[in-house]
Order: structure tokens, then C-alpha cells, then sequence
């Protein structure tokens, strides 16, 4: 599987909003995942969104979207080491990460070395046709108190839409195990805050 990861802090980046009206929380209310939009539209999310959300998981989800299909030239098959004449159809997720405290991201040296770790993980996925890109990104935790979280998109590709959907839902999985495997060696509490 293809992983990569970058930083968009400052200036005019998207800010993840944890806080914002409409979060269903997962973690309190998993009964209530089939609210979710975008989890009818594509059912292998929610299995990822409640792993993600469960009490051992060293993160929460602040929103998720899903594209049934990606426009036609938005996606590339090399960066998901696919064949051109397989990669007829693309779809895609994201998925917006936070700590389970403020503190534990807060120094964006640990976020980095998350994201490379996760990627190094998911590089060891045999899973051709799928991407995922780990964007570090200043988060609100609530109104009044910010950390660093992740935007993590999640593409594959197929001959048709339901291979390609087949391969996301794969992705999905590989991606949900990596990230609940982050306390076993990357260091997730910071030690300074931010202000």
C-alpha cells in the first residue's frame, strides 16, 4: 500500500473542528453509528469509524466524508501502484483524527513521528490500488483549547466501482489496525503545549 504524509499548519491551512455542532460522538454512542450519511453510503466505514472510536484507541474521529467516485484525473494509478488498465474507477474517504487528550499532540515533533510511523506500517500492507495520505493539521479540541490532529484521505482504485470500493474497504481495515497499534512504539504525549 502507498502512504504518505505532510504538514499543513498555519497561514489559510483547514483547521480540524472537533468541536463542532453536529459530531456524533462515536466513542459514548456506537449504537448510533447507522446515523451516520456517510456510513449508508458506504457500509464498510462504520467498522472503521467504531475501531477508531473504541475505548483502547489512542484517537477519536472528529467527521469523515466519503466519494462514491473521484473525478476523472484527481487521482493518479501510479502513486497507488496500480496498472493503468485496471485503474478505471476511483473512490475515496477521509477521516479527521484527534488525541485522546490535547496534550498528546501537541508537540507537532510527536505528530510527525506518528505519521511516519503509521506510514511505515501501512507501507508493509500488501494492498496495491489503495493510497493514503496523513495530513498534520492544527485541531480544535473544543471551542477553546487547540492541539494538532490528523486529516487522513484514503483512496483506491479498480476496474469498476466495486472493486475499487472492495479495495477501500481493505484500506479502511489495514488503516484502522495500524492506528490502534500506535501505543505499542510511538510516542504520542508531548511535552510542551500549546498556547
Amino acid at each position: 500500500m502507498e502512504a504518505d504524509w505532510e504538514v499543513e499548519v498555519g497561514g489559510d491551512a483547514p483547521v480540524i473542528d472537533g468541536a463542532w455542532a453536529g459530531r456524533l460522538n462515536l466513542r459514548l454512542h456506537p449504537e448510533r453509528i447507522a446515523e451516520l450519511e456517510e456510513v449508508a453510503a458506504f457500509p464498510p466505514l462504520g467498522p472503521a469509524l467504531l475501531q477508531l472510536n473504541r475505548a483502547a484507541s489512542p484517537v477519536w474521529t472528529a467527521k469523515c466524508d466519503f466519494w462514491a467516485e473521484l473525478e476523472p484525473g484527481s487521482w493518479d494509478p501510479d502513486e497507488m501502484d496500480a496498472d493503468a488498465d485496471v485503474a478505471q474507477y476511483g473512490t475515496g474517504c477521509y477521516i479527521d483524527l484527534l488525541p485522546n487528550t490535547a496534550a498528546e499532540w501537541a508537540a507537532l515533533q510527536d505528530l510527525e513521528q506518528c505519521c511516519r510511523e503509521l506510514c511505515c506500517s501501512l507501507h508493509q500492507q500488501l494492498l496495491p490500488g489503495c493510497r493514503i495520505d496523513l495530513i498534520a493539521r492544527q485541531a480544535w479540541t473544543t471551542s477553546q483549547q487547540t492541539t494538532h490532529g490528523i486529516t487522513a484521505y484514503l483512496t483506491a482504485c479498480g476496474v469498476d466501482q466495486a472493486s475499487a470500493q472492495a479495495r477501500l474497504a481493505a484500506c479502511l481495515q489495514h488503516f484502522a489496525e495500524a492506528v490502534l497499534a500506535l501505543p505499542s512504539g510511538i510516542p504520542l504525549k508531548g511535552n510542551s503545549t500549546v498556547q
